[in-house]
């Protein structure tokens, strides 16, 4: 049985600033894999950013479901893709699969898949990327899957060799981990997410909506220093008084300052007047601009809501350029490594595509309905008679009944 480690570094309630991924590459437990930030826990806290950060949060689900898509289009005679596409593993389809991964690789700048051979088939799994790190060693060919960095116990660990190589594991199965990653220069192996150098503007943003709830919570009271005059018999005695209207009338996050003073008189409270709510607003928004170009992405496609309104033809503008530097580019890089993985075991994934659709639904009206259904990942056949009718014959059918 292998020893109990050193337990970790807990994962601090806190959201992480940019410098804690600028740290020199080192090894932990015991020399075994490289550490990933500056505690071997730089995923775990990019994870708690999201979950903080309502507008970050955003913006990567929005990039995640556009790259994503809507599913596979495939040759559906194709029998054992066929299975692979509905069934990638005992429980999900292979767009669950690989929207989890999408999402991993947009929020940590790596994406991990596990594919496994057992019993003739071939099975994908998504590996949470917060769990997995790789093996120090003079190139990088294992990845370390742990439940818990925190608290990390050797005994728990799976070892799997890094795509394409394979290694038979104990339960029999050949198994193997994709990593795919965003490349960055200094960083060797692990990626860097796109957002890194907007780090500081999620945390504003973060610090901006934790302001607001901290003056909801105060009621809005005015910020002052309330003086407490009495005369007490006794220090302590004047202390406890202290602490009993604190706990009481300072609200949260206290922002009364008391003050006592043993000679008889009158208490007063000083306001502290602060006209500051327009500096924190800017702050806000200047923080969501950022957000958006750090993660390279379109603020027509981010979700957020802004008060001039976005017109539908820049939407679908923004979305034609999306589609071809960036979604494309990304799901290529996915679909290279699923064919490759198909190969090992004699599927033709070579028909395997994404299915994109646009945030509007704006379909030329050259497009045959054969062709507009493939479009929409809905069943088709370019055969039919029917569905060989111009989407613009429809339209005047359409307007004429009306």
């Amino acid at each position: 049985m292998a020893k109990k480690q050193k337990k970790g570094v807990k994962v601090a309630n806190n959201i992480p600033i940019a410098g804690d991924m600028f740290k020199p590459a080192t090894s932990a437990n015991n020399g075994k894999v490289w550490v990933w930030g500056a505690d071997n826990l730089f995923p775990q806290r990019l994870s708690l950013l999201a979950r903080s950060n309502s507008i970050h949060r955003g913006i990567m689900k929005s990039k995640a479901d556009y790259i994503a898509g809507r599913g596979f289009a495939y040759d559906d005679r194709n029998i054992a893709l066929e299975r692979v596409v509905k069934r990638a593993n005992g429980e999900q389809s292979l767009a669950e699969v690989m929207h989890r991964a999408i999402y991993d690789k947009i929020m940590t700048g790596n994406g991990f898949i596990e594919v496994v051979f057992a019993y003739g088939q071939i099975l994908f799994f998504h590996q949470d990327s917060t769990r997995c790190r790789v093996v120090k060693a003079d190139s990088d060919t294992h990845i370390v899957i742990s439940k818990d960095w925190n608290n990390h116990l050797t005994e728990y660990d799976v070892t799997l060799p890094i795509f394409p190589a394979f290694e038979q594991q104990s339960d029999k199965t050949m198994r193997s981990i994709i990593h795919l990653k965003d490349y960055e220069p200094m960083y060797q192996h692990y990626g860097v997410p796109d957002y890194v150098a907007g780090l500081i503007d999620a945390r504003i943003g973060y610090k901006t909506a934790n302001w607001n709830e901290q003056r909801l919570d105060n009621s809005f009271q005015l910020s002052g220093v309330m003086s407490i005059a009495q005369d007490f018999d006794s220090e302590e005695e004047a202390l406890a008084v202290k602490r009993q209207v604190e706990q009481k009338f300072a609200g949260k996050p206290g922002q009364v300052l008391f003050t006592i003073s043993n000679e008889a008189g009158s208490s007063q409270f000083t306001p502290i007047q602060s006209s500051n709510e327009g500096d924190w607003l800017s702050l806000h928004n200047v923080a969501k601009e950022d957000m958006v170009t750090a993660h390279s992405w379109y603020v027509s496609l981010s979700g957020l809501d802004y008060a001039t309104g976005i017109s539908s033809d820049r939407m679908l503008n923004e979305y034609s350029v999306a589609l071809a530097t960036i979604i494309k580019p990304e799901q290529e890089e996915w679909l290279e490594a699923i064919r490759a993985a198909l190969s090992k075991v004699g599927i033709d994934g070579s028909s395997l595509e994404f299915i994109n659709k646009a945030p509007i639904i704006e379909k030329p009206i050259y497009m045959k309905v054969w062709e507009a259904r493939k479009a929409d990942g809905m069943d088709y056949d370019e055969n039919d008679p029917a569905q060989q009718v111009y989407l613009a014959n429809i339209a005047k059918v359409g307007g004429a009944n009306e």
